[in-house]
């Protein structure tokens, strides 16, 4: 369900481009030092954005230093890390984990199985460190779990736990910036699960799954054009109040960064979501 929250490189600055990666190499490399390679394959851009909002929010002191790894073995890197890095990888960790034990709960997932004994220790560990967080996401996990076997087709119910979800994750401390930090991640988690949904219909169609569009597309007897016009609709108005409550921040460090994101970042993938139903609708007309 992740991976919605990234950059539109070929709208950055050069410079621009080498900063963000300074801060994904900055959260690989605390993830590998802190939980091993096992951690370090939880790596996601949604998390690397949540870092860099918070340490711009909060203007945290930020270190360069160079390191070589697996992926750049010959050349060191710059990589960027602060305080926040640890908890971008904290918090990785235990989403990947709750992610494993929603695929073993839901479909006996052999690769879920194996992911829940990969991090368990490492979860526990997180959970007790962030106790309300961890609350909280088991909490909106559940009741979406929930929704999920009784095939809810309200689109509000559904987005909202995964929405509720996010705002916790974003709202490191509970201070004068709480209140704009949970309408931004509830805004932004309602659209990841709205835009995860909507790259996944057809194949959940296709294998009977579960699916929050499966009532709107049905209403729409298959007529895509409409369906996707007005799916694009939802995710605008979503993004649009998550990108509001941002610009109430007072964000200026990596401000340029975090507006590539969120105003063209997250739309990359539906972009060529697009162009391949249009090509396929292309092709299956001739």
């Amino acid at each position: 369900m992740f991976g919605y929250v990234t950059i539109d490189r070929p709208e950055m600055k050069i410079r621009e481009y080498y900063q963000y990666k300074g801060y994904y190499c900055g959260l690989c490399h605390e993830l590998r030092d802190v939980y091993g390679v096992r951690g370090q394959m939880t790596l996601t851009y949604d998390m690397t954005f949540v870092v860099i909002l918070l340490s711009s929010l909060y203007e945290e002191k930020t270190t360069m230093t160079t390191r070589r790894c697996a992926v750049h073995p010959v050349k060191k890197i710059p990589i960027l890390k602060n305080a926040l890095t640890r908890y971008g990888a904290d918090m990785n960790i235990l989403l990947t984990y709750y992610h494993f034990v929603d695929d073993w709960q839901d479909e006996k997932s052999l690769p879920g199985l194996t992911g829940i004994h990969m991090l368990h220790k490492k979860a526990q560990k997180v959970e007790r460190g962030y106790p309300r967080q961890a609350s909280v996401f088991r909490r909106q996990l559940k009741a979406l779990r929930t929704l999920e076997k009784e095939d809810c087709q309200d689109l509000d119910a559904a987005a909202g736990c995964f929405g509720r979800l996010m705002e916790e994750l974003l709202v490191l401390r509970q201070d004068e910036w709480e209140e704009k930090l949970r309408r931004m991640g509830f805004y932004l988690g309602k659209f990841i699960y709205l835009m995860d949904a909507f790259e996944d219909l057809p194949k959940d169609r296709e294998k009977g799954l579960y699916n929050p569009l499966k009532d709107m597309w049905d209403r729409y007897a298959g007529d895509q054009e409409r369906f996707s016009r007005d799916c694009g609709q939802m995710l605008e108005m979503m993004i649009s109040e998550c990108s509001g409550a941002f610009e109430q921040l007072p964000c200026l460090m990596e401000a340029d960064i975090l507006r590539n994101i969120l105003y063209s970042g997250v739309w990359v993938k539906y972009r060529r979501m697009m162009k391949d139903k249009d090509q396929d609708t292309k092709g299956g007309s001739r």
